[in-house]
């Protein structure tokens, strides 16, 4: 019989971070297994019931994107097909999120493609973290929750940075000079912003500093860190303009490519990631990495929308 309690799935991509989130509502994953085929077909197993039940799928857009995204849409319309109740995809990161405009001719707008493929799968709601735009939830003609990891990163920043209050926030891009601004703002801190120009994706030929960063402790604040080439440049031009110690606090810790060796050559003190994707693994590697887990905060909002309360709490407020 059908208690219309939460059921936790979890694809391949982060079960670390599944686990941590069922812990916190006190529940167990489901039962579930993912497995490939010969032909590298993606199967999905339910082993358990799901009929009337609220089923939240946690996967996360990164390492092997493509193959996890082919899980999450499976796993959707698992449940779907089995008479779920109502279908929750929590994506921490959200796969695509930067393709999401068409900056030049011909370019497709991935993102809208991977809203349009949730909703045929089946989704009945999105549960996301610090989008790449927060336009993407326009994409979506379903409820879509766009939770924000800047209450976890100010308490990060009372708690481990020392010396704080002679403290300046840096925006390494104008992209996000909003989110940068706002945490200035919650913190009485300066804020200053580097301007950047770039030859090709992904390689940044000159950097130009606005803004007096001389003898304070610099804070670089992104929402991605993906080659880590931005935040290495950035760090070195804000160490060349008198800055006392660099750190940089990223969202979504992508660490690609030559990341690990940019970071541990660069002037950078530390470089705090979230765990919306997993790096336990590159933490052995790098030692200047720092996690802030935001399983609280995606905990928190299961548990809202599952009894019908308000998240936009969770807006303003970081969940111990």
């Amino acid at each position: 019989m059908s208690s219309n309690s939460i059921r936790i799935l979890a694809g391949n991509s982060h079960p670390a971070l599944a686990k941590l989130i069922a812990k916190r509502l006190g529940t167990d994953l489901a039962n579930v297994t993912v497995s490939k085929y010969s032909n590298q077909e993606t199967a999905v197993t339910i082993g358990e019931s799901v009929r009337d039940e609220d089923v939240y799928i946690i996967q996360s857009g990164c390492g092997e994107i493509n193959d996890h995204l082919m899980e999450l849409l499976i796993m959707i319309n698992a449940c779907k097909t089995a008479s779920a109740r109502r279908i929750t995809a929590v994506l921490p990161c959200f796969p695509y999120a930067r393709q999401d405009k068409k900056d030049k001719s011909r370019a497709p707008i991935s993102a809208k493609l991977v809203a349009n493929m949730l909703t045929v799968a089946g989704a009945d709601h999105v549960i996301t973290m610090d989008l790449h735009a927060s336009q993407i939830q326009g994409f979506f003609d379903r409820p879509v929750d766009n939770l924000y990891g800047e209450p976890s990163v100010l308490r990060y920043i009372k708690e481990n940075v020392p010396d704080w209050k002679n403290a300046i926030i840096v925006s390494p891009d104008a992209g996000g000079a909003k989110r940068a601004t706002s945490i200035a703002d919650h913190l009485d801190l300066d804020f200053a912003l580097i301007h950047k120009e770039r030859k090709k994706a992904n390689e940044v030929s000159r950097m130009v500093l606005v803004g007096d960063v001389k003898d304070k402790v610099a804070i670089l604040v992104d929402d991605m860190a993906d080659t880590c080439g931005t935040l290495g440049l950035a760090a070195k031009t804000l160490v060349d303009n008198g800055a006392s110690a660099v750190y940089a606090i990223v969202i979504h810790g992508v660490l690609s490519g030559k990341a690990l060796d940019v970071i541990n050559n660069s002037v950078l003190t530390r470089v705090v990631v979230t765990n919306t994707i997993p790096h336990a693994e590159k933490k052995k590697i790098c030692p200047k990495l720092d996690t802030i887990d935001v399983s609280a905060v995606l905990a928190e909002a299961i548990r809202r929308t599952h009894n019908g309360e308000s998240v936009s709490y969770l807006f303003g407020h970081a969940t111990i």
